[in-house]
């Protein structure tokens, strides 16, 4: 079995290029820092309105997280990001994605949950079938689940307004147009919510086994909606917030079907395509393998231009970074032009990582032991297509998994999500019943106790993970050709995620709204003039959501007449 941890191999549809490593001039109106998917979007927006935009990534390929590799030969692997959909509406409409080749397979069923005494849970859209499923743990939980279901949906219509509207913004960095945008969007909140109000504020403030105690009785549906509360985070069901990280799982609906998540077609690398070839269609030069490393600005403090690693200055009037607010102003803004006060509350940011990730190369599709087929038979099953929740039957496991993570150690029994996208989408392995296997795993902290080190533990900790996964597939490990195990702190220093956290800062109630990035310039803006926060660490947070980008165009280009005559009187 081959394992790795690194490789450079990247899988493109595209038959025209759509990067270029050498500089087609030193001159525009915008830059872009990060060809993440936030960033192709901000540069697609501002280009549409008119705009020059440059794009300057890092790596040799574009897409952030949000790329697809073939890390074994004829395997294709969404690396990082691989599920869709919390990708907003308007931005699909607005850059014509669908027309330039997004697409998707829906998942149906979406959950499934094997348990070691041979019982599982199946969720999907029949809600039938669902009750049916329920109903072997619970009678009352399967009468309860569509109330349910009917409850957190009208939470989803309530809040959405708020994904595509700036923050409130009671700090120096307000803007009159923001706010008033961000008035409306919470009168539509207000007004949504009706009498469901103090139902969401205990929603986004409680922990999650608070609220799924309320509704069940039976451990493995609450353990299988608890995942959603703290995937991707260091916290338990049991701590305060969680509540809303699940609200945050379950708003996106890219098929028009709240909470549904689909596999895009060759790899979440086609959603950056996507983006890209909008962009580049506007006019927008995206580079790669040309990283920045520095911002640079006038006498008076405006953002003028970046500096390239090779020393290659390019001159702008709007900066949009799409890296994480600890890399943008602990290493690309000279901390001298900040307010001492800003560079403290940057530096209070929280980025408590708690996740890794194992990609896998299999010669067969899993088999369940719950789960009733033929051991030779080699074709997919509904057991197959949705997210498979291994390793947390019941919240108190989950809980104690996280308690060994937050102390410093990898739990021994971890919560881990298995996705399977070649069993609906044959374009990412090749033929003969091989499959593409995804293995996201918590708790997986970034910070290790001492005598600790990912370095040394990586391969043990990915074999302990297999060994959960035997426990509901036996023969699981003879099927692998090969694996690839990212930890924590492969994420950071592969794809420049800080600390591991794969939403740019933790999605905690303290840094989210008008407190992302920060509670005295929320949203996009910074107190540079023409400097601008574009990714997952500003308002409303990650999940390959894309509002982020789009917000911060909109309000670049909301400046840009102040900006451009700002600029064209410090040129006098």
């Amino acid at each position: 079995m081959a394992s790795i941890s690194r490789t450079n191999s990247y899988f493109t549809k595209s038959k025209t290029p759509l990067t270029t490593s050498k500089l087609k001039q030193q001159k525009y109106d915008a830059v872009v820092i990060g060809a993440g998917h936030n960033g192709l979007i901000a540069a697609a927006y501002l280009a549409k309105s008119g705009r020059k935009v440059a794009v300057f990534e890092k790596r040799p390929v574009i897409g952030g997280a949000a790329v697809t590799q073939e890390i074994f030969p004829g395997f294709h692997f969404s690396t990082c990001s691989y599920l869709l959909s919390l990708l907003r509406p308007v931005i699909i409409k607005d850059l014509h994605l669908i027309s330039h080749g997004l697409r998707w397979y829906t998942r149906d069923p979406g959950s499934f949950t094997p348990l070691v005494d041979g019982r599982y849970l199946l969720l999907g859209s029949d809600a039938a079938a669902n009750s049916q499923s329920i109903a072997r743990f619970s009678k009352s939980d399967a009468c309860a689940y569509p109330r349910y279901e009917r409850w957190a949906g009208s939470i989803v219509n309530a809040i959405d307004p708020l994904l595509d509207a700036p923050p409130l913004n009671l700090g120096r960095s307000a803007s009159r147009r923001d706010n008033l945008r961000a008035v409306a969007s919470l009168g539509k909140l207000a007004y949504r919510l009706g009498r469901d109000a103090p139902s969401f504020y205990e929603l986004v403030t409680a922990p999650v086994s608070r609220i799924l105690d309320r509704w069940f009785e039976s451990d493995a549906l609450k353990a299988t909606l608890a995942t959603d509360g703290v995937i991707g985070e260091l916290t338990s069901p049991y701590s305060a917030g969680s509540g809303y990280v699940l609200l945050h799982h379950v708003m996106g609906g890219v098929t028009g079907e709240s909470g549904q998540w689909v596999y895009v077609a060759g790899g979440m690398g086609a959603v950056s395509e996507a983006i890209a070839k909008e962009a580049v269609k506007r006019g927008v030069h995206i580079y790669t393998d040309k990283p920045v490393a520095k911002v640079t600005c006038d006498a008076n403090g405006s953002v003028n231009g970046v500096v390239l690693s090779d020393g290659k200055e390019i001159s702008c009037k709007i900066v949009l970074s799409n890296a994480t607010p600890k890399i943008t102003f602990g290493k690309l803004v000279d901390q001298s032009l900040l307010p001492s006060s800003y560079v403290r509350e940057i530096d209070s940011i929280g980025y408590s990582g708690g996740a890794g990730k194992i990609n896998i190369a299999v010669d067969r599709i899993p088999r369940f032991s719950c789960y009733p087929s033929s051991s030779a038979d080699r074709a997919t099953l509904p057991c197959h297509h949705g997210t498979i929740h291994l390793g947390c039957e019941t919240m108190p496991a989950i809980h104690e998994a996280y308690l060994e993570a937050a102390s410093g150690s990898p739990s021994t029994r971890p919560m881990v999500e298995m996705t399977i996208p070649s069993a609906l989408d044959g374009s990412v392995a090749p033929a003969g019943g091989r499959h593409v296997v995804q293995l996201f795993v918590q708790y997986a902290p970034y910070t290790l106790r001492d005598g600790l080190d990912w370095d040394a533990i990586r391969e043990s900790w990915a074999d302990s993970v297999f060994r959960v996964v035997e426990e509901y597939s036996p023969g699981f490990t003879d099927s692998v050709i090969g694996r690839q195990v990212l930890t924590p702190l492969d994420l950071e220093t592969q794809f420049d995620i800080t600390g591991g956290n794969i939403f740019h800062g933790s999605m905690s109630l303290d840094q989210l709204y008008w407190a992302r990035p920060v509670p005295s310039a929320p949203g996009s803006r910074t107190p540079l003039s023409g400097l601008y926060m574009c990714g997952s660490g500003a308002h409303p947070g990650g999940g390959v959501m894309g509002s982020p980008g789009r917000l911060a165009a909109i309000a670049a280009l909301n400046d840009w007449k102040s900006i451009n005559k700002s600029s064209k009187s410090n040129s006098k």
